[in-house]
């Protein structure tokens, strides 16, 4: 018999309503007193990072535009230079907060190419490390996350702090 394997965490993505609105968007444009709830960890002018509600790994970070677009060649040379640099950043970042020994750095671009949210560009940052793959995706179709979100929240905040932008409320 088989055994059950437990994520409940994956309910709420399910069941969660499905609005029009655009997170990225919402982030861009929140309170810095709802950061935390949101999971953001550091707005600029252009772009902004956020911890990725649904992770592949502990710390997935992800990095978005503030403009609303899909298309990475219709980002402005600024904009385009905000959002890499906010990606090297959180390179460095990740890497410093949690030991990762190596960085997944990747784009999605169109639904096709696995985008979860097609309609506005965003970059994925995940830390690995040797052996953190496992079999349970593949045959369970579970992830074991090691940190709670909100650990992982707290964990990269204080590498983030002295990145120029708005940052959470204390």
């Amino acid at each position: 018999m088989a055994e059950v394997l437990w994520a409940p965490w994956r309910m709420e993505y399910i069941q969660r309503e499905k609005g029009t609105s655009c997170i990225f968007c919402d982030f861009a444009s929140a309170p810095r007193e709802a950061y935390r709830a949101k999971l953001v960890l550091v707005v600029q002018e252009h772009a902004l990072v956020c911890l990725n509600r649904y992770p592949f790994a502990a710390c997935h970070v992800l990095v978005a535009p503030h403009r609303h677009l899909a298309d990475l060649g219709a980002l402005a040379e600024d904009e385009y230079g905000a959002m890499m640099q906010l990606v090297r950043v959180a390179v460095a970042r990740v890497q410093r907060a949690t030991g990762a020994e190596g960085v997944n750095v990747g784009l999605n671009l169109g639904r096709a190419a696995g985008a979860g949210i097609a309609d506005h560009l965003h970059a994925h940052v995940v830390p690995r490390w040797t052996g953190d793959s496992n079999f349970m995706p593949v045959i369970a179709d579970a992830r074991v996350m090691p940190e709670y979100l909100d650990t992982s929240w707290q964990h990269l905040l204080s590498s983030f702090a002295d990145v120029p932008g708005e940052h959470p409320a204390e």
